[in-house]
């Protein structure tokens, strides 16, 4: 017997605000919705589809009262599919990211930022194909 993966649960101030922010960056749409929450996902999930093979898990953006308080224990790391990590950070900064320093020091290859809400999240390693 196993488990799956099927969400992961992000306690925020503004579940719209964040899951709009999330779509944008990760091309996924708002799947449900209901008082104080979304979901979003790339894909529709059925429980058939969920119990036949791993799947990407949803996100769902829940209010809760209290604001986000020191360093995330949890973080989500994004790739870039078409652009370099940087093209790929200045656009989430247009889209309300910021570059944080979390102590990771210069030159590592990832950029730190946080979401309009303050949670972490690294760019990391771009996947675009090599352009020659």
């Amino acid at each position: 017997m196993t488990s799956r993966f099927t969400e992961l649960v992000v306690d925020c101030h503004d579940p719209e605000r964040l899951a709009d922010f999330w779509c944008a960056v990760l091309d996924f749409k708002v799947i449900d919705r209901a008082e104080g929450q979304v979901e979003i996902a790339s894909w529709e999930p059925t429980a058939e589809a969920v119990r036949a093979r791993q799947t990407p898990p949803t996100i769902v953006f829940i209010r809760v009262p209290e604001r986000k308080a020191g360093k995330n224990r949890l973080h989500l790391d994004v790739s870039p599919v078409d652009t370099t990590t940087e093209a790929e950070a200045a656009r989430l900064m247009a889209l309300g990211a910021t570059t944080v320093d979390i102590g990771q020091g210069p030159g590592r290859g990832w950029i730190v930022m946080a979401d309009p809400e303050g949670n972490e999240f690294d760019v990391v390693r771009s996947l675009a194909p090599a352009v020659e």
